[in-house]
């Protein structure tokens, strides 16, 4: 099919926008993919999370970086042949802390070919200058600011010299203000993830910034496409019920946004993986605050959203209502948290768990005689995994210790280390190390502190870049006309007259994932966990059965009397979605769990056996063949 022009075509039917990543390691490639493979009229890309904005400075910091993702630069070059020739237009938050670098690169490589396309990025976002003069001036952050770190950093103290960086997230108004002065491809630093999405349909409808549900509806086809193929196939814990051949390389998606906001998830035809209703219910779930999730352009209100299959790999998002966005946004303070380090060994066999507990208590008493144990902030002992009962062969009789430590200083690290070699002829029995043992060494961390900010004090602003680099133009944005205070305290409930669970009749114990599917992710120190299953028939049971309180007893030994646990029911797609606050300690890079950013949460969950009734037996289905 021959690409219509978006001159052309601009509001006369659905806007067709393809993601080309979801995460700063996402190859280059991938944009050339999605430009290529059919009719698009925008690429987007989101290579930012949380935690690599801090090794961004960190490297300019060095003189080994621009700020931008260099991953992002390699689409850019691969692809822009191709978005030149088809006349499709980009926008990406791959400029991390250097959107203007990365698009001075971008016209260089435009004048070079004769591209004729306009470049240009977004500033406002980095506003670590202010904050860092706050903190010399009166040893605090701005005073309009506000800590949302809870428990999880009241012991945290952070000086100017610290801060590595500070970004607010912005939404898609300077986007939307670069489409309208002619920007063919827009580089974006701290962008919300879903703002380039969001920026592509409003700019194309002419939508007002009052256009509430529409801006809502684009949102969420923003959140469900900006982590790439995990609207498509990837990361889908429904995997099990379909050929393994299906998900070996799932093709990316692509969210056509119709002029009331509504939209069809798609990907281009040929390409693995899968669109579904299942597929699409995951990522809608994944991340979210609840029923109702925020940006700095609109609040959009989940209650009543609808997925529905409409064809092969096409599923519609619909019902998304929008209200006012808040008068604050979200604001990432990343500082120097000191040195960690990991020390790995397996052990094998008879007895693990009590080769674990003697292993922690040699090595404690060794710190204790060093007089180091005090120099720690965090010391933990961790044994991971079980050994198989009557094992078939030795992985299934393998554990492994992981001792997390941190400190201020990379002396007590580096003292540690020494301490497991000198103690190697005094190890329990069945002890062996892994051989490659750089984890042990101290390497420097960051602390990710999250905050919020006053929205009508940033400057915002696109800039558009002339032959040669230079500004051409320069367009300040103006800030959302309305805003609407959201209640911190967000909805949270039991089920409202549950079925009592007999009546269901005769059960059978089985794993939970058996009969649903979900997925889960980080926020900060929190995880966010969605769970739903595909059946009417089984719903009421689900809702009546997962309670607050029972969630609680399924995190089990991982629970702690300092988290709090929210619930909220989406009855239109069989969804409920918990959010348990503190879990992940300081969160992202600072964490000290393995699954440090809540990804494996849920099929955790699915894992726990749990009385179904046996009359759902016919819908089940099973983890498949367990042997490797």
């Amino acid at each position: 099919m021959e690409q219509q022009s978006n001159g052309d075509a601009r509001g006369t039917r659905p806007v067709r926008i393809a993601n080309c990543s979801g995460g700063q390691m996402e190859p280059g490639w991938q944009m050339r993919k999605q430009a290529s493979l059919g009719q698009v009229d925008f690429i987007t890309g989101d290579w930012l999370a949380e935690n690599n904005i801090a090794q961004e400075a960190t490297a300019m910091d060095a003189g080994t970086g621009e700020g931008f993702k260099k991953n992002a630069w390699d689409g850019l070059q691969l692809s822009m042949d191709v978005i030149a020739e088809k006349g499709i237009k980009v926008v990406i938050n791959g400029g991390g802390l250097g959107p203007q670098n990365l698009a001075k690169r971008c016209q260089e490589l435009v004048d070079k070919n004769n591209y004729g396309l306009t470049v240009a990025y977004v500033s406002g976002d980095n506003i670590v200058g202010r904050v860092r003069s706050s903190l010399k001036e009166s040893g605090k952050l701005p005073g309009s600011f506000q800590d949302m770190s809870g428990n999880n950093h009241k012991d945290a103290t952070f000086t100017a010299d610290q801060v590595l960086a500070c970004t607010a997230y912005l939404g898609a108004r300077a986007i939307v203000k670069g489409l309208e002065n002619g920007a063919d491809i827009i580089i974006c630093g701290r962008v919300a993830d879903a703002a380039p999405i969001m920026g592509a349909a409003w700019w194309w409808y002419g939508w007002s910034d009052t256009d509430y549900d529409r801006l809502a509806g684009s949102f969420l086809a923003g959140h469900i496409i900006e982590c790439s193929a995990y609207a498509s196939g990837s990361n889908f814990s429904g995997f099990t019920r379909f050929p393994m051949e299906t998900f070996i390389d799932s093709g990316f998606p692509i969210a056509e946004v119709e002029q009331d906001g509504a939209c069809v998830i798609t990907k281009h035809e040929g390409t693995g993986g899968m669109v579904t209703e299942e597929t699409v219910k995951c990522q809608l779930l994944y991340e979210i605050q609840g029923n109702v999730y925020l940006n700095s352009d609109v609040k959009a209100l989940l209650d009543e959203a609808e997925i529905k299959e409409v064809g092969k790999d096409r599923v519609r998002l619909s019902g998304v209502k929008g209200r006012p966005p808040p008068p604050t946004t979200k604001l990432a303070i990343f500082f120097k948290g000191g040195y960690e380090a990991q020390n790995l060994a397996n052990f094998a066999g008879y007895a693990s768990r009590r080769k674990h507990k003697l292993y922690e208590t040699q090595i404690r008493a060794r710190l204790e005689e060093m007089d180091l144990l005090k120099s720690f902030d965090i010391l933990e002992f961790q044994a991971i995994g079980n050994a198989r009962e009557d094992p078939r062969f030795m992985f299934e009789s393998t554990t492994y210790s992981r001792i997390f430590a941190q400190a201020k200083s990379p002396e007590p690290l580096s003292a540690l280390k020494l301490l497991l070699a000198d103690n190697t002829q005094q190890k329990p029995s069945g002890l062996h190390w892994a051989q490659d043992m750089r984890t042990a060494d101290p390497k420097s961390f960051y602390v990710y502190y999250p905050c919020i900010m006053p929205q009508d004090e940033i400057e915002e602003a696109v800039h558009l870049l002339e032959k040669g680099g230079k500004t051409e133009q320069s367009i300040p944005c103006t800030r959302p006309p309305a805003y609407e205070y959201f209640d911190e305290k967000r909805d949270s409930y039991d089920p409202v007259n549950p079925t009592p669970l007999e009546s269901f009749g005769p059960t059978v114990s089985m794993p939970l994932g058996n009969i649903v599917i979900g997925r889960s992710g980080d926020k900060g120190p929190n995880v966010n966990m969605g769970l739903f299953t595909d059946r009417a028939e089984i719903w009421e049971w689900l809702r009546s059965f997962l309670t607050l309180d029972r969630m609680k007893s399924l995190v089990g030994r991982d629970w702690k009397d300092e988290f709090k646990i929210e619930r909220v029911e989406f009855p239109r797609i069989f969804a409920i979605h918990f959010v348990i606050y503190g879990i992940l300690g300081r969160g992202v890079s600072s964490s000290t769990l393995l699954d440090n950013r809540g990804k494996g949460f849920t099929d955790y969950i699915r894992a726990k056996h749990v009385d179904v009734p046996k009359k759902f037996l016919q819908w089940t289905w099973e983890e498949g063949d367990d042997d490797f």
